[in-house]
């Protein structure tokens, strides 16, 4: 997995991010947090690469807080998630990079993540 450096000095705190997480909800599950597609689980089909990734950056920011594989059927906590992934890798809390991190992890390809993008766009509409 590609590490990108890590910031959170330049991420606004308190960035509204659920507008972009509905819309997630909305293309990954419809909003069934028991949703299942063979590894990626909950309403933000979240897989356990990323939950490991979220413990890294809490870890590493000497937080006590880690997640677990059952955290992902948890709406708050999959969203909780989602954020501390954006506040690792999308530290200027850019929308369209979040969208495409989503769908295709932090060495996404525009042209293999656009058809994704679309779809989250007009779930924002």
């Amino acid at each position: 997995m590609l590490m990108l450096p890590i910031s959170i000095s330049a991420q606004k705190e308190n960035f509204n991010w659920n507008p972009v997480m509905d819309a997630i909800i909305q293309v990954e599950s419809k909003g069934n947090p028991k949703a299942i597609s063979k590894d990626c689980v909950g309403v933000l089909q979240i897989r356990p690469v990323l939950v490991q990734d979220v413990n890294e950056f809490l870890r590493i920011k000497k937080s006590k807080k880690r997640f677990t594989l059952k955290d992902r059927l948890s709406v708050k906590k999959s969203k909780e998630m989602f954020t501390l992934y954006q506040r690792r890798y999308n530290p200027t809390n850019n929308v369209e990079k979040a969208i495409r991190l989503w769908n295709g992890g932090c060495g996404y390809s525009v042209t293999k993540t656009e058809k994704y993008y679309q779809k989250v766009l007009n779930k924002m509409k």
